[in-house]
């Protein structure tokens, strides 16, 4: 008599086992290539810890560490934030209410959260901006940075190429002003005036009129008589940007 065929061997909790113990392993490997990602335009944003005081906190000033932007407390002198680009430098930093903005060396303009350093809000490109920055003229940025409403609700870039401005909020380019023919803007030698910015514009030519060696520009672009304004009075709203006002 032939002794009972035996029951097959079933490895079912073999089979479940092995995907979830891979997977298991896998995850530290997914963990560490997620961290090993590398941040954007090269930032590092590090957020200082501070003792509360119980007060309001005044907004901090600004100032540049060797290649860092460094926010600090006014009254203790400790950073509250610091910001770094691999590779990059600060050129040049504006303050606003509630803004922190900065030139890097490689053209790049950025706009920092500027009480906590939560953020860095975003990243504008200025065209033709980086050869020009290793030059001395251009060696402190002086004047590429300038407000041009009170509120410091949109910033003007001045670069001898071009005028670009950008709505703080989030960055959007409302307007873009060249340079005249033979031309170049000097943002160096530049102004305020009864709400006006006012920026040199030399030209090669000894024939060129003074009348069109300055410009006057304010937050809808260029001022001239009769200009039709280019749609800035609804910030708040968006709206399209980005035209090139004449010259």
């Amino acid at each position: 008599m032939l002794p009972p065929a035996e029951a097959p061997v079933t490895h079912t909790g073999t089979r479940i086992a092995l995907p979830v113990a891979l997977a298991l392993l896998a995850l530290p490997l997914v963990t560490a290539a997620h961290h090993s990602r590398p941040a954007p335009y090269g930032d590092h944003l590090t957020v200082h810890a501070r003792v509360g005081t119980g007060k309001p906190d005044a907004a901090p000033a600004l100032r540049t560490r060797g290649p860092a932007v460094e926010a600090y407390d006014t009254r203790s002198g400790e950073p509250r934030w610091t910001y770094t680009r691999e590779g990059r430098h600060p050129v040049t930093l504006l303050t606003a209410p509630g803004h922190a903005f900065a030139l890097w060396s490689d053209g790049l303009v950025t706009d920092t959260e500027r009480a906590e350093g939560h953020s860095v809000r975003w990243h504008r490109a200025v065209p033709e901006s980086a050869p020009w920055l290793r030059t001395p003229a251009a060696r402190d940025g002086a004047g590429v940075l300038q407000p041009l409403t009170p509120d410091a609700r949109m910033l003007a870039v001045v670069t001898p190429h071009r005028i670009a401005a950008y709505r703080t909020a989030d960055g959007d380019l409302r307007w873009v002003l060249p340079a005249r023919r033979g031309c170049a803007f000097a943002p160096a030698r530049s102004l305020r005036r009864d709400g006006a910015l006012l920026v040199a514009q030399p030209c090669a030519s000894t024939t060129a009129a003074w009348t069109s060696q300055v410009i006057a520009v304010d937050d809808y672009g260029r001022i001239v008589p009769g200009r039709t304004p280019l749609g800035n009075g609804d910030l708040e709203r968006g709206g399209s940007g980005g035209r090139s006002p004449e010259n």
